[in-house]
């Protein structure tokens, strides 16, 4: 008798099924499946092989949704086989000519059925005929008049989207010996988050501020009221050169910055035209600046969010830009109160000792500072100089700080002289739009000054075409809370796409090195680069930034 072999029988005490793949089956390839595929026949003689029901559902009936292709890596490829020839029994179908149809509209069949007949081409009735037929004759020139126009409207959205494409100028030409580090794209920064990020802590407050006038905020269109110009200077400095972010270098914070710096890294993914920002590194501190002939932060862009933007020649967006940062300056310094009480900071404003005898200069204009640092975590201390421009009495007598900005109409049409007043919700819907990157950062930098209220003029031309002459038309406020939600602005968005940047800085090994965060002109990018230290500076300037940290520490 033959032997009885028992089979090999697999225990599985954690569940059921086998552990392991069968070593008949171990070097077997294996098309995956899902549950919701169809397993088909060996042979569909009914709809794959002669196609007798022309349903469109069935057409991928045994397509596995694992497989591009229909049949994945058991599919047949017909290659180079003379045997066969595929032949093609399907008849062709008739050609389909636009006005011989049964459905096709005939103004010579009108009124069929009804006791009307057609046109005789009688002597009774040639008058008719040639009038009928002048009628078909402008109904040809009108439908090529139609063709005509839809052509045109095709080559105009093509003329618009080929504008639309403008290849902009870098703020500063990339050398060759700079190393690119690394880059960040807009869609990856728009998911970047750090919730629950610490109040700060005040660490210095210096400046005066000067309140704002009431009156201000009762302006319409029917009593308007004319920008005049103030001789006031406000200073730009930017961060290795205020003697306050000196000072604290050696005791307390390891990143330092301006609010308007860290307002255009926080939300950098609105932006598109390009802006630099310069980063040192020095003993394990950061120290992020702007360039001395950058134009990036000190003037401010015209519709640069816009669909349409205003123009594509730079000379003239510089026009632009110059028009809507001097509109800004004036309408911030016109609303203030000149006599009376100015609030004080502790310490006077650090920068009127940088003024010079000997060359006479405009006044400083009235700003208050607060130097604030941030715990974002990961050993980070952040110290930044905030300003706000102004400060008010609310109806508890309480006092509130002010952020003041201002927009201007730049488009020749008066829009806002005839609808601000009836229809101001759609014309700030369309600013915020247009302006997303520019309005973005006026809230980011009340939101870090710790601003109550931010007041946002509207600013028109008195004439379309004159330049220089304008007039406040209406002062709106906001909270900066509320205005971030109004624009989609997410603070948490702001500090994750800040500490990306700087944790991307910190990895660097040298101790000491320059680096440059420059946006892309024409792409939604921004690229770090390692730079040499003697880049944007002189010898002195250079040496005067390596040694800033240890100056301090000697104080």
């Amino acid at each position: 008798m033959a032997d009885f072999a028992l089979p090999k029988i697999t225990d599985n005490p954690n569940g059921w099924g086998p552990c392991a793949v069968p070593e008949k089956f171990k070097d077997m390839p294996y098309q995956p499946f899902s549950k919701s595929d169809r397993l088909g026949k060996v042979s569909d003689w009914t709809l794959s092989g002669n196609q007798l029901y022309n349903d469109k559902k069935y057409n991928n009936k045994y397509t596995s949704q694992f497989s591009t292709s229909g049949a994945g890596q058991y599919a047949y490829y017909h290659e180079h086989d003379d045997h066969f020839q595929i032949v093609d029994t399907i008849k062709p179908s008739r050609p389909f000519f636009r006005g011989i149809g049964r459905g096709r509209y005939n103004p010579m069949q009108r009124g069929r059925g009804r006791g009307a007949s057609m046109p005789n081409r009688g002597s009774q009735n040639q008058g008719n005929s040639n009038a009928w037929r002048g009628n078909s004759g402008n109904q040809q020139s009108s439908r090529g008049w139609q063709r005509g126009k839809i052509r045109g409207n095709r080559n105009r959205n093509w003329n618009n989207n080929n504008r639309n494409q403008v290849s902009r100028k870098a703020s500063v030409d990339v050398k060759q010996d700079w190393d690119e580090i690394d880059y960040y794209d807009f869609p990856r920064l728009t998911k970047l988050k750090l919730p629950d990020v610490n109040k700060p802590v005040e660490l210095v407050t210096a400046g005066t501020l000067e309140y704002y006038d009431q009156k201000f905020d009762r302006v319409n269109t029917k009593s308007e009221r004319y920008l005049t110009a103030i001789n006031r200077r406000i200073p730009t400095v930017t961060t290795t050169s205020d003697p306050v972010i000196r000072r604290l270098a050696a005791k307390q914070g390891n990143v330092f910055a301006t609010d308007i710096i860290l307002a255009t890294l926080m939300c950098c993914t609105r932006s598109v035209y390009s802006w630099d920002i310069v980063a040192t590194k020095l003993k394990g501190k950061i120290f992020l600046d702007k360039r001395e002939d950058s134009l990036s932060f000190d003037c401010l862009t015209v519709n640069e969010t816009a669909h349409e933007p205003l123009s594509t020649d730079p000379n003239e967006l510089k026009v632009y830009s110059d028009e809507s940062t001097h509109v800004n300056y004036c309408f911030t310094q016109q609303v203030l109160k000149k006599e009376g009480d100015a609030h004080k900071f502790k310490e006077p404003n650090p920068f009127e000792d940088e003024d010079d005898d000997d060359e006479p200069q405009d006044p400083l204009a009235p700003i208050g500072y607060k130097y604030k640092m941030w715990d974002l975590g990961n050993d980070i201390k952040l110290v930044c100089r905030c300003e706000h421009d102004a400060v008010s009495k609310g109806p508890d007598d309480k006092t509130h700080f002010l952020t003041i900005k201002a927009l201007n109409e730049v488009e020749h049409r008066s829009e806002w002289h005839q609808k601000l007043d009836q229809q101001s919700g759609a014309i700030i819907a369309t600013e915020l739009k247009n302006n997303s990157f520019k309005i973005g950062k006026w809230c980011l930098q009340a939101y870090l000054s710790g601003s109550d209220f931010i007041k946002l003029g509207f600013v028109s031309r008195v004439n379309p075409r004159d330049s220089k002459t304008h007039e406040i038309l209406k002062v709106q406020s906001f909270e900066p809370s509320n205005l971030a939600t109004s624009i989609n602005l997410n603070f948490d968005n702001c500090w994750g796409i800040l500490r990306a940047i700087i944790d991307a800085i910190n990895r660097q090994p040298e101790e000491a090195g320059k680096y440059l965060l420059l946006k892309d002109p024409n792409k939604t990018t921004i690229r770090l680069y390692k730079i040499p230290m003697n880049t944007f500076s002189d010898d002195e300037d250079d040496s005067e930034e390596e040694t800033i940290p240890e100056e301090n520490e000697k104080e």
